[in-house]
């Protein structure tokens, strides 16, 4: 009797069953089986993903740990400015260490600001020697004089514009450097040009005060127009020094134009690598066709903290 109701239950359990899902044994076995099939794909694929997810990320890996760990060619680099007749560089070893500085206040100020002067004085004297820049002057500014900045900065640009149009509107290389007067607030300006222009064409460009021409003296005998332009970036660099001295104790704001130039009239430079300095000055010397008139190497200089670092120029 147990079994007969046991089997009355079991067909009633069926039949409740397809009243819900009308499906056969044969029809629910090959859904099952799809099912099955599906799933199975699903998983091939989605390993499939994850290998090649696996494979690109061991590929990255690797690709980064060469660029991290290769080593850098050990060599000299010079860049050479040929029309500054000049060239400088230094010694770059094999292993670099990744640059780690962030902006913000040096933490050596007085070295920072040694440097920023030392850069300055060569960007000038590459940029005069280039364009020859050998010919200086002065403007001043006239009762009631001018206080501000952005002021010098926007009337020698109106200066410049008007002494191009004088000359025929032709290009012009040029370099201006602003300084405080000795009471620390009224500005004058020097300026350096490569020709010759009258001295009322300036007057006539400037019309806000005074203009003094000063002519290069006390060179050699025989000095060229890059000796010349050389002297002339010396002394627009002294200005130049004063103004960072000028940030350092406050009397400038920090970050205020301390030089302005022409645009258009950059010095090209060459890039040469070599084994040793001295090849390095070989092929630089080959490019110029002479030896350097002057050289300098930091090991002439005691307590030197850079890398290894040469100099040298040619007469122009």
């Amino acid at each position: 009797m147990a079994t007969e109701g046991n089997a009355v239950v079991g067909n009633a359990r069926r039949r409740a069953l397809r009243s819900v899902f009308p499906v056969t044994r044969v029809q629910a076995r090959t859904l099952l089986s799809r099912v099955r099939l599906r799933i199975g794909a699903a998983v091939l694929a989605a390993c499939c993903w994850s290998a090649a997810l696996v494979k690109g990320l061991l590929a990255v890996s690797s690709s980064l740990a060469s660029v991290l760990l290769a080593q850098v060619k050990a060599e000299w680099v010079l860049n050479l400015y040929p029309d500054a007749a000049e060239a400088g560089g230094c010694f770059v070893p094999s292993r670099r260490r990744p640059s780690m500085g962030v902006r913000g206040f040096a933490k050596d100020p007085e070295r920072s600001r040694v440097e920023a002067a030392r850069r300055a004085r060569g960007r000038l004297r590459r940029y005069c020697a280039a364009n020859r820049l050998n010919r200086l002057g002065t403007l001043t500014y006239g009762p009631p004089f001018c206080t501000d900045p952005v002021v010098v900065r926007r009337d020698v640009a109106v200066f410049f514009r008007a002494l191009r149009a004088e000359l025929g509107s032709e290009p012009l290389a040029y370099v201006w450097v602003p300084e405080l007067h000795a009471d620390g607030e009224r500005f004058h300006v020097h300026f350096a040009v490569g020709k010759y222009v009258p001295r009322g064409l300036i007057e006539a460009s400037w019309g806000h005060g005074f203009v003094h021409i000063k002519l290069l003296s006390d060179l050699p005998v025989g000095s060229g127009s890059v000796a010349e332009a050389r002297k002339a970036a010396g002394y627009l660099s002294k200005y130049v020094g004063k103004a960072i001295d000028a940030e350092a104790s406050g009397h400038r704001p920090f970050g205020s134009h301390r030089y302005d130039l022409a645009q258009g009239f950059t010095p090209a430079v060459q890039r040469i690598a070599g084994r040793t300095a001295s090849e390095v000055v070989d092929l630089a010397c080959e490019q110029m066709g002479a030896r350097p008139s002057w050289s300098w190497n930091s090991d002439e200089v005691e307590d030197w903290k850079g890398a290894p670092a040469i100099a040298v120029r040619w007469d122009g």
